[in-house]
């Protein structure tokens, strides 16, 4: 078990060095088009990758990426994975604990079996979109409208 310390510190990071997010992702093959994807990522300049690694050897999941611009990271992605992890730093993240407790509140309603019935799975995609509120993402496209609107064209 990782030490309440060693949490504290890796809470810390994660406040300043990462991110954790909520999006919607356009997958072929999925009931509704879109997949509903978890994931919380720590960032760090190549040269000090070593820290990416010690982390992922304190959770024992995920992976770490080179990117082209000197910077690697360390993801950890899915439901089950994402929540073991936020609910371990929750009493010690400070500038993302709201985001941390949305996160957690949308992987707790995505029902058991993992298929929500359409009603659910749009009001799923209104709680990622107002987690969204909580990063600084320019990027993002992809909001229940666009997932609305592919809905009805199919």
């Amino acid at each position: 078990p990782v030490q309440e310390t060693v949490k504290a510190y890796i809470a810390g990071f994660l406040d300043g060095d990462g991110c954790i997010m909520a999006q919607l992702v356009k997958r072929s093959g999925y009931v509704y088009g879109y997949q509903i994807r978890t994931s919380i990522v720590f960032y760090q300049k190549t040269k000090n990758e070593s820290i990416l690694r010690w982390l992922k050897r304190q959770f024992l999941e995920g992976y770490i990426r080179q990117r082209n611009d000197e910077m690697s990271e360390y993801t950890i992605v899915g439901m089950n994975s994402v929540k073991r992890l936020l609910e371990k730093l929750l009493p010690y993240l400070r500038l993302k604990k709201k985001l941390a407790k949305a996160i957690i509140r949308i992987i707790d309603d995505w029902p058991a079996n993992g298929r929500p019935p359409l009603k659910q799975y749009l009001k799923l995609c209104l709680q990622v979109d107002a987690s969204a509120l909580y990063n600084y993402s320019k990027k993002r496209t992809i909001t229940t409208a666009v997932v609305e609107k592919y809905l009805t064209k199919n």
